[in-house]
């Protein structure tokens, strides 16, 4: 029943329209308000897509932006390209197998089993740089394969088999230099690389109770040795030296200074401010597929060998969707990577697309692959080497 009062000059009025305008104006004018506060829009930015530096004129384009290219994701509006390098530069065949992939925001770097690391330029997509370690002996037929990249502009860092880790200017300006000489007797084979600006990760396998390295990535010190994840894959850590087929453990850093690793068993998140305390850990019965595995600034995900994808809250260990099922992993090997809110799984040159907050299946990629051997994404591309081409194939979801 509607309530009517006398206005002020003796008419009847909807008390109901009336409390309803006064509340329309109150929120319009809260809104503009709102919309006007760059400093509102950038604690959204940063809170919601993890973005400390802005690009666009204003935090709020710098959000919309974002959001736009997310919603790109999930609706498959991309633009598909392929990167080239001259293989003539490349001696022998095993230059042409491509271990790991990195992103930023403008460049893409990837790592070769000849210990060769190129550079390409997303906003040319031309190859700019190549850099190479210094040469030397080492353990087994291939100890400067490229274990993993960090990107920490205006560095690049990557690590070798051996153990080495390099550090060289992206722009080329200074002399690639050692930043840390491995050891491997004493800590066995780097079989995995990660870092962000502020720390690095070195996860090892062939000596028992070395696992993790931990590196302040400021001053380059070591500052942390320890962990047993993969002890029971010692023997495995030393054939990579002779083997690259192989695929030991992996390990991610996540946005809370902390990082995930996991072997063909088991599932740990450390933090790596507090020396490599144990936040999480999980034992999987059924065995883990490791090439799957990969990490957000929030949570992480890993397969198993029936194709069974969880995908845990880095802290908590808490389920963030429901599981789901990887079709073909139980077949064919995975190649996985994922965003903040999607996760990518290549199976036989197939590259399926599914949301991480619902566990939801959304699409495939149109383009197929032969042999996928590196995958990576970050919130505006993915990128995926394809060693039957010697390809790398890269999709821009970026908002127009």
């Amino acid at each position: 029943m509607a309530i009517k009062q006398k206005d002020m000059q003796g008419g009847w009025v909807d008390v109901n329209l009336m409390m309803m305008t006064d509340y329309i104006f109150i929120v319009g004018r809260t809104w503009w308000a709102v919309n006007g506060s760059d400093l509102l829009w950038a604690r959204l930015t940063r809170q919601i897509w993890g973005r400390t530096h802005l690009t666009y004129a204003t935090w709020r384009d710098e959000y919309v932006y974002h959001h736009r290219t997310s919603l790109n994701f999930r609706v498959q509006r991309y633009v598909h390209s392929t990167l080239h390098f001259d293989p003539s530069e490349v001696a022998e065949p095993v230059g042409l197998i491509c271990r790991c992939l990195t992103l930023s925001d403008r460049f893409l770097v990837c790592g070769f089993a000849d210990g060769t690391v190129r550079l390409f330029d997303l906003l040319t997509l031309l190859h700019v740089n190549t850099f190479r370690p210094h040469p030397g002996g080492g353990l087994g037929l291939h100890p400067r394969a490229v274990s993993g990249i960090v990107i920490s502009e205006p560095r690049l860092v990557f690590a070798t088999l051996d153990g080495d880790i390099h550090v060289a200017m992206i722009d080329g300006g200074a002399q690639l230099r050692r930043a840390h000489m491995g050891d491997v007797v004493s800590d066995g084979a780097l079989v995995d690389f990660a870092g962000c600006d502020r720390w690095w990760v070195g996860l090892y396998a062939g000596v028992p109770g070395r696992a993790f390295h931990i590196w302040d990535g400021d001053s380059e010190e070591l500052v942390f040795v320890g962990g047993t994840l993969t002890d029971p894959e010692s023997v495995r850590g030393w054939h990579m030296l002779t083997e690259l087929t192989q695929f030991v453990a992996r390990v991610r850093v996540t946005g809370h200074e902390s990082a995930v690793a996991c072997t063909s068993t088991r599932a740990i998140a450390i933090h790596l401010r507090d020396q490599g305390v144990i936040l999480d850990r999980h034992r999987y019965r059924r065995g883990l597929i490791v090439t799957a595995t990969d990490a957000n600034a929030e949570s992480y995900i890993v397969v198993d060998t029936r194709g069974l994808a969880v995908v845990r809250r880095v802290e908590t260990g808490e389920e963030v969707c429901r599981r789901f099922t990887v079709r073909g992993a139980s077949q064919g090997r995975v190649m996985g990577c994922m965003n903040l809110g999607y996760a990518l799984m290549c199976v036989g040159g197939v590259t399926d697309i599914w949301d991480v907050e619902r566990g939801e299946y959304l699409y495939s990629l149109a383009e197929r692959m032969g042999e996928v051997t590196a995958i990576v994404a970050n919130e505006r591309y993915v990128a995926a080497y394809c060693s039957d081409a010697a390809m790398i194939h890269l999709w821009d979801f970026g908002a127009q």
